[in-house]
């Protein structure tokens, strides 16, 4: 469920060809693993909607339960009315109203996807983009704006275009029978501070559910860091009821990074939980040793990995605090303010690394095998605490 009041929903995309549908249920299941809850794929071949059916019927059959979404450009209307199985298949339908209706004067092929939704009972995000916004529309509001007597700069036409086509669109997919509450938006831009002027100026107007994010976030930590800030901005203002970060991976990247930076975003923002996070210092002149770096990495992948098996046996896992400290500065501090942390000797200090368990310290750990000890420790503890969690909330 999305909007409402239930919590936000993280959702994802895969890059692969539809068409080629092992290649896409691999994915799928990589990014549901990661905890993409939605996740989209491209139809824009009559190859790729045949084999959407195909690619839903195997990932239940694998337990996979995440919904899909099918993305529509420019002969949605056909796909849709050719192949009724991918239209059945399909959890939901993502329409992009700048590019639906090239160069006719009536919206007739995105009535025919509206009435398709309303057929198949699917609800559908309209989804504006900044670089394929309605070109008639900005026109017509770029003319308009020309005749004033002092006229808006040419970027905030745009933004009010881009709100403009989404609450034009939305009203008319209510006027061809598709329900309120059936009804996503997003108006997505590239830049930062665009991104958060145009979703304030939608939230504002309307009350449908939100599909929030900034579109070609770009590579590498640009990419993070933009996603991160136009994200948190909105969200911390109770904007936006889905979300996803439009990163573009490396050559044979892992695509599931996307995921796992909206998660982090939500969980920072202390919104959602999702795994337990691990708390460590960055490091100084005393902490030569790049061990405590290491460790830090290694449990908070270990930690990742559990959780797919955590999840479904631990009652609140996701909220753990975990702590691995470089020093005895902070190292023991921060350990005891973590359900369980470990302060590791830095530069000069006594080879030895004390435990902390809710507070107190536990055992002390030395010698060669730390980070296996330590990870069995982990084990240990989130069996005692989150099984007798879960216990306890049965037996109410």
């Amino acid at each position: 469920m999305v909007g409402g009041g239930h919590p936000i929903v993280v959702q994802s995309m895969t890059n692969t060809d539809t068409a080629d549908s092992a290649s896409t249920v691999n994915q799928i299941m990589a990014l549901a693993r990661a905890g993409s809850e939605l996740v989209r794929v491209t139809v824009n071949t009559d190859e790729a909607a045949q084999a959407v059916p195909t690619i839903v019927q195997t990932l239940r059959s694998f337990g996979v339960t995440v919904p899909i979404i099918g993305d529509f450009h420019y002969n949605g209307h056909l796909l849709l009315k050719k192949y009724p199985e991918c239209a059945r298949a399909l959890a939901k339908y993502r329409i992009n109203p700048g590019n639906v209706n090239i160069g006719r004067k009536v919206d007739d092929n995105f009535r025919v996807m509206i009435e398709a939704a309303v057929e198949y009972d699917k609800p559908v995000r309209i989804g504006v983009n900044w670089g394929s916004l309605d070109s008639v529309l900005l026109t017509q509001m770029m003319d308009d704006n020309n005749k004033l007597a002092e006229p808006l700069d040419a970027m905030e036409v745009t933004r009010r275009a881009i709100v403009e086509s989404a609450l034009r669109s939305a009203a008319a997919a209510e006027r061809h029978g598709l329900g309120r509450d059936k009804i996503i938006l997003s108006a997505k831009v590239s830049n930062v501070q665009d991104v958060v002027d145009v979703y304030e100026k939608l939230a504002a107007r309307c009350d449908y559910a939100l599909h929030v994010g900034l579109t070609e976030a770009g590579l590498g930590s640009k990419g993070v860091v933009a996603t991160t800030a136009a994200l948190s901005v909105l969200l911390q203002q109770g904007i936006g009821d889905t979300i996803r970060a439009s990163l573009t991976p490396l050559p044979n990247g892992d695509r599931t990074e996307e995921v796992i930076v909206s998660q982090q975003v939500l969980q920072a923002l202390n919104l959602r939980s999702f795994t337990p996070q691990v708390a460590a210092c960055p490091g100084c002149g005393r902490t030569t040793s790049t061990f405590f770096q290491d460790m830090a990495d290694q449990i908070q992948n270990y930690l990742r990995e559990q959780m797919v098996v955590w999840r479904e046996k631990y009652t609140g896992v996701e909220e753990m605090k975990v702590a691995v400290m470089g020093c005895i500065v902070n190292g023991p501090g921060e350990s005891k303010h973590a359900d369980i942390g470990i302060s590791l000797p830095g530069t000069f200090e006594s080879p030895v690394a004390p435990v902390y368990i809710d507070g107190k310290l536990a055992t002390t750990l030395r010698g060669d095998h730390i980070v296996a000890e330590f990870r069995d420790l982990l084990d240990s503890y989130v069996a005692g605490r989150y099984a007798q969690v879960k216990l306890e909330t049965v037996e109410v």
